[in-house]
């Protein structure tokens, strides 16, 4: 390539300042000429890709760069065509270099006429046309790229929209997959739609003694026979774990058969790691009404009936009802009520007094909760404290309960004119296996200054069993602040002697089931009997609950129970109550 001398004009002359290194570093190459063809500049990307030097083309004809044939056909056609349309594009010419080769080239030419006192100009680009050839190639080659990884990104956003819609596992719709499926069933016309929710029974026994892959294959196994199982226009999915969900459309007895049949094929034996399976299924089914929500709603109700199904027995088929008091709502509305209440203090403890068998004393009273229910009035333990257990709101209303007692019993103890009288407070299981609770009891003695010895903490037997090491530790922890311990509902549950032995106990509390038995039933009666000398023979007192008749109150003097309480002396009575029944004594 010939070497460029540099001129001592400037090269882009007349431009504004800032277009000067533009015009010179444009990726394609610039001239201008005048109306007669005669250059006026030229950039350096044309000198460089030409060979040719600024000084040899400036004040020269344009028309000397190209060959005889291209230079006529420039001169008979594009530079007419200029004065007349002002342009000319990509007219296809060789372009001869300063070692006299051949260059082919592209040229697109604009003529700009004069004004402002300035001459008319013609501007022209010249484009190297293999170049330009590869240019575009590479445009094409790049625009199929973008539509290859357009169409790629489709593939992937389409491959990510199923995969959020399908359970990995078995390939069938998951929760939100379904959720479309039944709204589009629901929304459109035609029959009713009928939606099964298919539960497996006992499904973590398997995963427990097989392992998962064990439990994997078998839900595969029954994704597979329920789809074979229904019709082609019927969906299935799967809901979670174990739970697989049927929409077909049917009525109500189409439902009922639909499940009933079901049932054979999921029965059906399954090999597992070599092993025989059998495994059984609970279905609820429901005719979904339409309307906004019915999609979600419909997966409830088919939801409550087939745990209605398990309640049942397992292995069997529940249609919902929709007539019917729907047991879970109410009870979730229970306990949203119950929660508030312990929030609004609407619990009341009652205390139903322990008497001594010997001289009929007033030994201590049990403190029983209540509930005073704003509409369906004064609520027994028996309406909710199942209820509280479960969800765990026990440890709430256990502690309220506490609190109102060790309060209560403190101002007894303060009272010279009542003498003072242990306080009973039952625990639950939940509560004893709470870290919080020996901290909990401390800091209820401690604000109200009430001696420990005067309350006396009560866990049922089954409580004891469950964790055995825990139960122990922290009763040991409770005996250290000098609080009584006592075993309630004793008989019905696992305990031993060797259990009675490492807890804490100061007494056992004799289930009210069996000293309504006395002398009535033989059994009932060695129970009770056993119960009080097994009591005696760890060193605890023993403590007859339920008593009702006098013949009641005389066999367990004769077997020398120590305290006694229950209807024969008085139902739990309000503080009160139970003053004017102590002073009547």
């Amino acid at each position: 390539m010939t070497a460029v001398d540099t001129p001592t004009s400037s090269p882009a002359e007349g431009l504004p300042g800032g277009f000067e290194a533009l015009f010179e570093n444009a990726p394609c190459g610039y001239l201008t000429t005048t109306d007669g063809g005669v250059v006026t500049r030229v950039n350096e990307t044309f000198l460089t890709w030409s060979g040719h030097r600024r000084e040899d083309l400036v004040g020269s004809a344009f028309g000397r760069l190209l060959p005889v044939g291209d230079r006529i056909l420039w001169s008979t056609h594009s530079a007419p065509q200029l004065g007349t349309t002002g342009g000319v594009s990509e007219v296809v010419v060789e372009v001869v270099a300063a070692d006299r080769s051949r260059l082919p080239a592209l040229v697109t030419a604009t003529r700009v006429p004069a004004r402002g006192g300035a001459e008319a100009e013609v501007r022209i680009v010249v484009f190297s046309a293999p170049e330009r050839r590869a240019h575009e190639q590479e445009l094409i080659a790049a625009l199929h790229r973008v539509e290859e990884a357009d169409d790629r990104r489709a593939a992937a956003e389409a491959d990510a929209r199923r995969r959020a819609l399908e359970d990995p596992l078995t390939g069938l719709p998951n929760r939100a997959g379904l959720t479309g499926h039944l709204a589009s069933a629901l929304a459109g016309p035609g029959s009713p739609v009928a939606v099964l929710v298919v539960d497996l029974d006992h499904f973590t026994v398997v995963n427990e003694s097989l392992g998962t892959p064990a439990g994997d294959e078998l839900l595969v196994t029954v994704a597979q026979r329920l789809r074979t199982s229904v019709r082609e226009s019927a969906t299935v999915a799967r809901l979670s774990a174990d739970e697989f969900v049927v929409v077909d459309r049917c009525d109500a007895d189409g439902a009922r058969e639909l499940a009933e049949r079901l049932l054979e094929p999921l029965t059906a034996p399954v090999v597992l790691d070599g092993l025989e399976v059998v495994v059984s299924a609970s279905i609820g089914a429901v005719v979904a009404a339409p309307g906004p929500g019915s999609a979600e709603r419909a997966l409830h109700d088919a939801g409550v009936a087939m745990h209605r199904a398990k309640a049942r027995g397992r292995g069997r088929v529940e249609v919902h009802d929709p007539h019917r008091t729907d047991a879970t709502v109410d009870r979730l509305r229970l306990l949203g009520e119950l929660r508030r209440g312990i929030a609004d203090g609407e619990l009341r403890v009652h205390y139903q007094p322990r008497v001594a068998v010997h001289d009929g004393s007033v030994a201590g009273v049990e403190a029983l909760v209540r509930w005073q229910h704003p509409v369906r009035g004064l609520l027994a333990p028996v309406e909710f404290i199942d209820l509280a257990e479960q969800s765990g709101l026990v440890r709430e209303l256990g502690a309220r309960v506490l609190d109102t007692a060790v309060e209560q019993a403190a101002r007894w103890a303060r009272d010279p004119g009542t003498p003072a009288i242990e306080v009973a407070v039952n625990l639950s299981t939940r509560q004893l296996t709470d870290p919080g609770l020996v901290g909990s009891v401390t800091a209820t003695l401690n604000r109200h200054g009430l001696d420990p010895h005067l309350l006396v903490l009560e866990v049922t037997e089954t409580a004891l069993v469950n964790d055995p090491e825990a139960a122990a530790a922290t009763l040991a922890a409770l005996k250290d602040l000098g609080v009584g311990i006592a075993v309630d509902d004793f008989g019905t549950g696992y305990a031993s002697l060797t259990y009675l032995q490492r807890f804490p106990v100061d007494e056992l509390k004799i289930d009210r089931s069996f000293v309504t038995g006395l002398g009535v039933n033989d059994g009932d009666t060695a129970i009770v009997r056993t119960c009080v000398q097994l009591a005696h023979g760890v060193g605890v007192r023993a403590v007859a609950e339920g008593v009702e008749t006098r013949a009641q109150l005389d066999a367990l003097a004769a077997m020398g129970c120590d305290y006694v309480q229950g209807y024969f002396f008085s139902r739990p009575l309000t503080v009160q109550a139970l003053q004017e029944w102590v002073r009547s004594r």
